[in-house]
C-alpha cells in the first residue's frame, strides 16, 4: 500500500498539486540518472576513490580536476618541490587525476598540498576529499595532512542504535566548550562536557564547526574542506571517542552539515581550485551569497551532487554521526535566498523563485542518509515553511525528519524587547508555539545561539541585563531578578511542552549563561575571553544559575520518564488573556500556566475531569521559587456546587500563584464515586 502523499488533504495546496507533482518526478528521474544499475548509496562513495588511500601497495591518490594541464604533489617528503616521481596523471577525459606512490614515499603526519597547474597560470591547492588539515601555530597556514596512524581506531560501542524517541537536542560548540581562555578539545569534551549533558537527560548532543574552516569566528559556517574534521580540537580519532562515549551512554550525535554555500577562500577552499570558477560553483550572478560572502553550489551538476551526497555518507561511515542538522536550507532553494522576504502567501513557495536543482538536491540526500543509516535523523534549518520540506520522501516530501522552528525564537525575543509580559496576549502565544504544517515534525527552542552573540542578547541578559553581574547570589533579590528567573522558567516550559516533534537548548543557555559569545578577532586582541563557557557558574551552589539549572533537568526528564515529545497531539483546554491563564493537555499530563505579573488566582477552576498530581512547579524553592504550592496533595476536579449534580460540568480547582506554571500528571480513577 503506497503512503498517502503530504499534500492530497491540503486544500491549500490544491492550485499547486501540478507544480508538487513535476518538482518531484524531477527528483525521480535525477535519482535513476545517477543510480544507474546501482543505488544512490553506492553512489555516494566518491570518499573511497578520491584523496589519498593507503593500499597493500603504497599510495593512491586522485583528484578531479578538468580544467588542469598539470597536478604535482608537493609536500614534507619532496622539500615542497614539484619533482616528476609526484606529478599525476590524467587518466579520462572528464578530468580524473591519478598518482599511484611507493609506501616510503609520503609518512604519517607529513604534510602536503597540490601544486595545480592549467593555461595561463598554477596554484596551490588543498585536496577536494582532505580528510585532515592542520594550521601553523607561527604564520596561520593550513595544509593537509597525510592522517594514516598505524592502528585505526577500535570503536567500543559497535551495536549502538539511536533512541527511538523524539530528539532533545543539547545544541554544542567543542571549541567554547571549556572554561579556559583557548578552543577547547574534542577529549576535554567528552571528559568534561559530556558527563553534564547526561545529568541533565538531553538524549542528543548537535555539534557545530566540525567541518574544516579558516575562520573560527564564523561559528564553522564558512567551511573550507568538506571532508576533514576541524583539527583546533583534536584529532579524528579523539572525535571518535567523543561520538562513541557519547553512543555508549545511549545519546546520539549529529552535526551541523554546511551544503549551503561555501567559503571564499582560494587557497584553502573550492572556489578556483583548476583555475576556473565553475568547477563547483555558479559562474553568473547567482555565485557569490551576497548577505555571507560565500560561494553558491551548482546543484544542477551531478559531480557536485556526487561530492556533497558522499560527504553525507562519509560522516556516517567514517565517524558514525547519527544525523545532521542541515543548515540553510532556506538559502539554498530560493533564487534570492528567501531574505528580506515574508512568506505569507502559499504561491510565495510556487512562483518561480524557488532552485529546483537544491530541492532535488535535498530529496537525493534525505533518501540516501536514511537508506544508510536507517535510524539517522535530519533536521532542516528553514525559515520559509516550504510544504513537504519534513515530510517523508515516501509522501512525496523531500525527506526530512524535522524542520526548526526558527520562528518560535523569533517570536519570544520580540516579545521580551518588545511588549511588557502584563501585555502578553495568551491566545496568540499558545498560536505561535503550536501552529506547524500537519504533515511535519519540527524542533522547537527558546532562543538560538545567534541571540548569544556580540551585538545581541539571550533572553536572560535581555531580561536581567546588568543585575546578572551583580544579582545572581541566592541570597539577593528584586523585581527585575525575580521577574527575569520565573520567566526563564515559564518561557523554557512552555516552549518545551507545545514542542511539535522536538526540543533543543544551545549550551549554558538552560541555566543562564551570562554575557554573550565573541570569537578572537582584531577587535577584541583576539581574546577568549568571550569564546568559552563558564561551568563553574553552574557548580556554585550560591549562585541562582544552580535553580535554573536543575529546573531545565526536571523539565527534560518529563520526556524522559513520559516521552512527552512523542505525543504530538497537544488539546488546549483553557485560554484567558485577562487573567493571563491559559492550560492544555499532552501525553497525560496537565500543563497550567498563569503569566499575570501580579496576580495570584485562589481557586481557579480549569475545565478538566480527572484527578491530578504536581509533578514540576515553576516555584518550587529548588528552582528558585517562593514555595506558594502544595506538591504533596492529590487534585481532584469537582463541580463548583451541587457536588453529585451531573448537569454541572467539572473543574480542577487550584491556587495559582503570578508568574508560574504546573505540570500536573493525570491519575486514574477507580471509582465514579471520586468525582
Amino acid at each position: 500500500m503506497n503512503p498517502v502523499k503530504y499534500y492530497t488533504s491540503d486544500p491549500w495546496l490544491q492550485p499547486f498539486t501540478g507544480i508538487i507533482e513535476e518538482r518531484i518526478k524531477k527528483c525521480s528521474l535525477r535519482e535513476k540518472q545517477l543510480m544507474g544499475t546501482g543505488t544512490l548509496c553506492d553512489f555516494a562513495m566518491g570518499h573511497f576513490y578520491y584523496g589519498l588511500h593507503r593500499n597493500d601497495k603504497g599510495w593512491t591518490f586522485r583528484e578531479w580536476a578538468p580544467n588542469a594541464t598539470d597536478i604535482y604533489l608537493i609536500g614534507d617528503f619532496n622539500g615542497w618541490k614539484e619533482k616528476s616521481e609526484y606529478r599525476m596523471e590524467s587518466v579520462n577525459p572528464v578530468g580524473e587525476w591519478e598518482i599511484h606512490l611507493p609506501a616510503d614515499a609520503m609518512h604519517h603526519r607529513d604534510l602536503f598540498k597540490l601544486s595545480v597547474h592549467w593555461k595561463g597560470g598554477k596554484g596551490e591547492r588543498m585536496p577536494s576529499y582532505a580528510n585532515r588539515l592542520v594550521q601553523d601555530d607561527r604564520t596561520k597556514i593550513f595544509s593537509p595532512q597525510v592522517w594514516e596512524p598505524a592502528e585505526p581506531y577500535k570503536w567500543q560501542t559497535t551495536d549502538f542504535r539511536s533512541p527511538d524517541t523524539a530528539p532533545v537536542v543539547y545544541e554544542a560548540h567543542v571549541g567554547m566548550a571549556t572554561e579556559l581562555e583557548k578552543p577547547g578539545t574534542y577529549h576535554e569534551f567528552a571528559d568534561n562536557v559530556l558527563p553534564f549533558i547526561i545529568r541533565a537527560g538531553y538524549n542528543t548532543i548537535q555539534l557545530m564547526a566540525i567541518q574544516e574552516h579558516p575562520f573560527y569566528g564564523s561559528f564553522g559556517y564558512h567551511v573550507s574542506n568538506f571532508f576533514a574534521a576541524s583539527s583546533r580540537f583534536g584529532t579524528p580519532e579523539e572525535l571518535k571517542e567523543l561520538i562513541d562515549k557519547a553512543h555508549g551512554s545511549g545519546i546520539r550525535v549529529i552535526m551541523d552539515l554546511i551544503h549551503s554555500h561555501s567559503v571564499k577562500n582560494v587557497i584553502e577552499g573550492l572556489g578556483m581550485f583548476d583555475g576556473t570558477p565553475g568547477q563547483y560553483f555558479h559562474t553568473d550572478h547567482r555565485r557569490n551569497h551576497w548577505a555571507w560572502d560565500s560561494l553558491c553550489f551548482d546543484y544542477g551538476k551531478d559531480k557536485v551532487i556526487h561530492f556533497l551526497l558522499s560527504n553525507c555518507r562519509y560522516w556516517l561511515e567514517e565517524y558514525k554521526f547519527d544525523g545532521f542538522r542541515f543548515d540553510g536550507i532556506t538559502s539554498m532553494i530560493y533564487y534570492d535566498h528567501g531574505l528580506e522576504k515574508n512568506f505569507t502567501s502559499y504561491n510565495d513557495y510556487f512562483d518561480g523563485n524557488q532552485d529546483e536543482d537544491a530541492l532535488v538536491y535535498i530529496y537525493l540526500a534525505n533518501k540516501m542518509i536514511h537508506t544508510f543509516r536507517p535510524g539517522a535523523i535530519t533536521i532542516a534549518e528553514e525559515m520559509s515553511g516550504m510544504p513537504g520540506l519534513a515530510a517523508s520522501t515516501a509522501r512525496k516530501g523531500y525527506g526530512f525528519d524535522y524542520r526548526l522552528s526558527m520562528g518560535v525564537p523569533d517570536f519570544w525575543i520580540k516579545l521580551i524587547k518588545e511588549i511588557p509580559d502584563e501585555n502578553w496576549d495568551t491566545g496568540n502565544l499558545i498560536h505561535e508555539l503550536t501552529q506547524r504544517r500537519p504533515e511535519e515534525k519540527i524542533i522547537s527552542y527558546c532562543e538560538s545561539h545567534d541571540q548569544a552573540l556580540v551585538g545581541d542578547k539571550t533572553l536572560i541578559f535581555r531580561m536581567l541585563d546588568a543585575e546578572m553581574y551583580t544579582g545572581m547570589t541566592k541570597a539577593h533579590h528584586s523585581f527585575a531578578m525575580d521577574r527575569g528567573i520565573a520567566l526563564h522558567k515559564m518561557i523554557r516550559l512552555i516552549t518545551f511542552g507545545t514542542a511539535g516533534g522536538g526540543y533543543l537548548n544551545f549550551m549554558g543557555n538552560e541555566f543562564g549563561h551570562p554575557e554573550w559569545i565573541d570569537f578572537p578577532r582584531e577587535g577584541n586582541n583576539w581574546s577568549y575571553k568571550y569564546a568559552r563557557r563558564q561551568w563553574h557558574l553552574v557548580e556554585n551552589k550560591d549562585l541562582k544559575y544552580t535553580y535554573l539549572a536543575e529546573f531545565d533537568r526536571k523539565m527534560v526528564n518529563l520526556h524522559k520518564e513520559f516521552r512527552l515529545l512523542d505525543d504530538l497531539f497537544i488539546n488546549r483546554i483553557y485560554e484567558n488573556n485577562n487573567d493571563k491563564v491559559l492550560a492544555f493537555m499532552r501525553g497525560g499530563l496537565l500543563f497550567i500556566f498563569n503569566f499575570h505579573p501580579s496576580t495570584s488566582f485562589t481557586d481557579y477552576g480549569i475545565p478538566i475531569a480527572g484527578k491530578f498530581r504536581i509533578i514540576l512547579d515553576t516555584d518550587d524553592p529548588d528552582f528558585g521559587g517562593y514555595d506558594r504550592m502544595d506538591r504533596n496533595v492529590t487534585y481532584m476536579s469537582i463541580r463548583k456546587s451541587q457536588r453529585y449534580n451531573i448537569s454541572l460540568p467539572l473543574y480542577l480547582y487550584l491556587y495559582l500563584p503570578s508568574r508560574t506554571a504546573l505540570v500536573l500528571k493525570s491519575e486514574v480513577i477507580k471509582r465514579a464515586t471520586d468525582i
